[in-house]
């Protein structure tokens, strides 16, 4: 039975991990991750150091600091460059990881993507941030997808180069070689994007948002939706399949697109509209690596007799801090052991659903800062609340109650183990 549901799951993981559209959306937004780092700082600078608004928690409001308004400007271009061009820069981004598993590693490719897109969005006002930022990250992303599909596949019939004499520099000649397939397949879509409109009365990015988006997001952004990712997660790791690395791909764009809207609010001095989120995940899944595993290494310091774990949990216990459990995944092991599999996939639940009560009562703020998933529990809280201090006791509550759910086991292990040593 335990050979068949881990071959089961490794096929699983497998197909997913395989499939290039969702290894190309996950590749595209780990390589924007700085970015969005780079504006989540921007953000809690502009708001917690440099606002002088007045009865705005600031530290440019306390006496003889006003002069850091000064240097607001600086942080709010910097979040407006990141932010406010996510849409912009994951269809790049996207394009450019999805042609290199098609075989394609070709600068036009992401120039093309990006032509797409913007030639099936509606620009009578101009490029707004309805475009540019969060507003439009899933369809460009469709489009970027799409895009580079049919970019690729002309390209990869060599029917449509134009050659050059050689005496035309090779520059030059790889310009011209792509001509026809960039053209064809700008074209394409702007026609399909005009048909479209044509035809139902709404644009691609409408029928996009209404039928795809909205319809997933609210699926993954429920309360019931995130405990079924959590799980599912947490389940691959019992099995040494990298859970988030490989879920990441579906996930990760509705997160994003979720923390956007809630950053843009917060920037704007409004409420934050979304618990579930990307700062949401990292805040209450994460902490102390998948498992909420800082919550076993409290309980074996405490209660554990064995002194293989307690060696390995002192080993771990660094890089535990920074959200990062491998040793003790591995090293006690946790995968394929029954009785800290259990405790495992509960912590999390557990973690996730404390963590959506906590904001719903108004104790853990809505989250608006991204901050690196890196960052050591209550100080990553306290960032992604903009500076929130029960934000940051919400992480050190759902750490203790991994560690309640962590005891029994442990204790059980401790048993284990004195029976071993009797036999």
């Amino acid at each position: 039975m335990k050979d068949k549901l881990m071959n089961g799951f490794l096929m699983f993981a497998t197909k997913i991990q395989g499939q290039r559209h969702i290894n190309a959306i996950k590749n595209g937004f780990t390589n924007l991750m700085p970015i969005i780092i780079v504006g989540s700082v921007c953000t809690l600078i502009s708001n917690v150091v440099c606002n002088t608004t007045e009865g705005y928690v600031s530290l440019a409001n306390l006496p003889g600091m006003a002069w850091l308004g000064s240097l607001k400007p600086i942080f709010d271009a910097a979040n407006y460059g990141t932010m406010n061009m996510m849409a912009i820069c994951i269809c790049v981004l996207v394009a450019m990881e999805l042609g290199v598993s098609l075989g394609q590693n070709d600068w036009a490719i992401p120039v093309t993507a990006l032509a797409c897109y913007i030639s099936v969005v509606d620009t009578s006002n101009g490029l707004g941030t309805d475009i540019t930022a969060a507003a439009g990250l899933f369809v460009a992303l469709m489009v970027a997808l799409v895009a580079t599909e049919i970019y690729c596949k002309l390209v990869a019939s060599n029917k449509l180069n134009i050659r050059m004499p050689e005496s035309v520099p090779s520059n030059v000649a790889k310009s011209f070689s792509i001509l026809l397939p960039a053209a064809i397949t700008i074209f394409a879509v702007s026609t399909f994007g005009f048909a479209f409109k044509a035809i139902t009365g709404m644009s691609v990015p409408q029928a996009i948002i209404i039928f795809i988006q909205t319809p997933l997001s609210g699926i993954m952004t429920h309360p019931l939706g995130i405990l079924v990712i959590a799980f599912m997660c947490s389940l691959l790791w019992v099995f040494g399949i990298h859970g988030p690395n490989t879920l990441n791909g579906i996930y990760e764009p509705i997160f994003l697109a979720a923390y956007a809207e809630n950053e843009a609010a917060y920037a704007a001095g409004l409420a934050a509209p979304n618990i579930v989120c990307s700062p949401f995940w990292s805040t209450f899944f994460s902490l102390t690596g998948s498992g909420i595993t800082g919550g076993l290494l409290i309980a074996i310091f405490l209660f554990s007799k064995r002194d293989d774990f307690r060696a390995i949990a002192k080993l771990a216990l660094p890089c535990g801090i920074f959200n990062i459990n491998e040793p003790l995944i591995f090293g006690l092991p946790i995968v394929m052991n029954p009785m800290l599999m259990i405790p495992f996939m509960l912590a999390p639940l557990a973690s996730v659903g404390i963590g959506y009560v906590l904001t719903v009562i108004g104790f853990c703020p809505r989250l608006v800062v991204n901050a690196p998933w890196t960052t050591p529990p209550f100080l990553c809280g306290f960032l992604a609340g903009g500076g929130s201090i029960t934000a940051g006791l919400s992480q050190i509550i759902v750490i203790l109650v991994a560690a309640v759910i962590y005891t029994p086991f442990v204790l059980m292990l401790n048993k284990q183990e004195m029976t071993a040593d009797e036999s």
